[in-house]
C-alpha cells in the first residue's frame, strides 16, 4: 500500500513538472523596457523636434536666394510702333510714312559685379544665421529635456521617501494599537499615530501630482517614451567644460553665435548699400521695320542712372545700414557680458548647493536618522512617548526632502550650465 501511495505520488510530481515546462514554454518572453538615460532622452527630444528642419529649410531658402541674385537681372524684350500718323491721308497706316517703324528689341541691364556679389553675400550671412538659430534651438531643446527628465526624476525620489515614511508610519500604528491592547499605552498615541498617517498621504497626494505633471512635461519632448522607468542620476558633480575655459565657451555659445550672425548679416548690408553708390547701366538693341519703300533701322541706346542727390539717398542709406551694424555689435556686446554675469552667477550657486549637500550626506542626514532611532528606542524602554517618535520622524523627512530638494536644485544648474556647450561635448554624463 505505501508502494502504490509513493507511486502514485512520483507520477503526480512528474505530471506537475511537465505541465510546468509546456506552459513555461507557451507564454511568450517579454522583454524588460530599458531605463531612459538623460543623454538617450535628450537624443530622442532632438529627433522628434521640427524646429531644426525649419531652420534647414530657411538655410536652404536663402542660399537660393544668393544663387539667384548672383546673375543677371533677366533682359527685357521690347515690341512697338514709333511716328504713326493719326490724322491725314495716312492716317494709322503703319508704311505710308517713311518716319512710322515697327520695332522689336531687347533691353539687358548690366549690374555690376561687385554689387551682385554684395547681394548673394548678404543671402550667404542670412543662411549662416539661420543654420546658427538651428544650434541655438537644439541647445534649447537639450536644456529644456534635461530639466524636464531632472524634474521627474527628483519628483519619484520625494515620492519614494514619503512612501518608505509611510510604511513606517503603519509601524508605528500596530505598535500603539498593540501597547493600547495591552495597557501599555493609551488611545491619544493611536489617535496621534493615525493623524500622522493621514498628513503623509496628504503630501503623498500632492507628490504623486507632482510626478504626474513632471512625466507630461517631459513627455512634450520625448512623446510616449517618457513613461519609461528613469535610469539612474546623472554625474552632477562634473561639467562638460573646465571653468577656466568658461569665457571662451560663452562666446562659442550658440545663442552667441546667432548674435554674431546678425551682425555679420548687419555687415554685409552695409557693403551692399556702399555697392549701391555705383550705378548699372542698360543696353538696348532695337530692331525697326520701315514700309517697303523705306530703308530699315537698328538702334543701340545705352542707359545710366543719374545719381543727381546722393548725399540724401544713397548716403543715407549707407547711414542707415552702419547704424543698424554698429545697434547689432552694441547688442552682441551687452548680452555677452549678462551671459557671462549670469553664468558665473550659476556656477558660483551650483558650487555652493554641491557644497551644502556634502554637508547633508555627512552630517544632517546621519543626525536626523540616529535621532528618530534613539527616540525609537527610548519609546520602546517606555523612557519617551510616540509623540518624540513623530517629531523625530518628521523632522528626519524634512532633513531628506531637503537634501533632495537641494540636489535637485544643483542638477538643474548643471544641466543650465552643460547647455553651454555643443552636443559632442555634452555626452560624458554616467549614472
Amino acid at each position: 500500500m505505501n508502494r502504490t501511495l509513493a507511486a502514485r505520488a512520483a507520477l503526480e510530481r512528474l505530471a506537475a513538472m511537465i505541465a510546468i515546462a509546456l506552459l513555461g514554454t507557451s507564454l511568450p518572453v517579454v522583454a524588460a523596457e530599458p531605463p531612459l538615460t538623460l543623454a538617450e532622452a535628450q537624443r530622442q527630444a532632438v529627433a522628434l523636434s521640427r524646429a531644426p528642419a525649419a531652420q534647414d529649410s530657411a538655410a536652404n531658402a536663402a542660399r537660393e536666394m544668393a544663387t539667384a541674385v548672383a546673375q543677371l537681372p533677366d533682359p527685357v524684350a521690347t515690341v512697338g510702333i514709333n511716328n504713326l500718323p493719326i490724322n491725314g491721308p495716312d492716317a494709322w497706316s503703319t508704311t505710308s510714312d517713311f518716319m512710322t517703324m515697327r520695332s522689336v528689341g531687347v533691353m539687358q541691364e548690366f549690374t555690376r559685379e561687385d554689387k551682385r556679389r554684395a547681394r548673394a553675400e548678404r543671402f550667404e550671412r542670412e543662411a549662416d544665421k539661420s543654420l546658427a538659430e538651428k544650434e541655438a534651438r537644439i541647445a534649447a531643446i537639450r536644456r529644456d529635456t534635461a530639466l524636464a527628465w531632472l524634474d521627474r526624476y527628483y519628483a519619484e525620489a520625494q515620492a519614494a521617501v514619503l512612501a518608505d515614511q509611510i510604511r513606517q508610519a503603519r509601524l508605528e500604528i500596530e505598535a500603539a494599537e498593540t501597547a493600547y491592547r495591552s495597557g501599555r499605552g493609551n488611545l491619544a498615541d493611536v489617535l496621534v499615530a493615525r493623524g500622522a498617517l493621514a498628513t503623509l498621504d496628504d503630501r503623498t497626494s500632492e507628490s504623486a501630482r507632482r510626478v504626474a505633471s513632471a512625466r507630461i512635461a517631459l513627455a512634450r519632448w520625448i512623446g510616449d517614451a517618457a513613461s519609461a522607468p528613469l535610469a539612474g542620476r546623472p554625474a552632477i558633480d562634473t561639467l562638460a567644460f573646465e571653468p577656466g575655459t568658461l569665457d571662451a565657451d560663452i562666446a562659442h555659445h550658440p545663442e552667441m553665435a546667432v548674435l554674431s550672425r546678425d551682425e555679420e548679416l548687419a555687415a554685409a548690408e552695409v557693403r551692399m548699400a556702399e555697392s549701391n553708390k555705383k550705378p548699372d547701366w542698360s543696353v538696348q538693341l532695337m530692331y525697326s521695320q520701315r514700309g517697303p519703300a523705306f530703308s530699315n533701322m537698328i538702334s543701340v541706346n545705352v542707359s545710366v542712372p543719374l545719381q543727381w542727390d546722393p548725399k540724401n539717398r544713397q548716403d543715407r542709406e549707407l547711414s542707415a545700414k552702419l547704424a543698424l551694424l554698429d545697434q547689432a555689435r552694441a547688442e552682441r556686446e551687452d548680452r555677452l557680458r549678462a551671459h557671462t554675469a549670469e553664468v558665473r552667477a550659476m556656477l558660483a550657486e551650483w558650487e555652493s548647493d554641491r557644497q551644502r549637500l556634502k554637508r547633508y550626506e555627512r552630517e544632517l542626514l546621519p543626525l536626523a536618522s540616529e535621532r528618530t532611532s534613539a527616540t525609537l528606542a527610548a519609546y520602546r524602554g517606555a523612557k519617551s512617548g510616540l509623540n518624540d517618535v513623530l517629531a523625530a520622524r518628521r523632522g528626519e523627512i524634512e532633513v531628506r526632502m531637503q537634501a533632495l530638494q537641494l540636489e535637485a536644485d544643483a542638477a538643474r544648474l548643471w544641466a543650465q550650465l552643460n547647455a553651454l556647450v555643443l552636443e559632442d561635448r555634452n555626452e560624458s554624463e554616467a549614472p
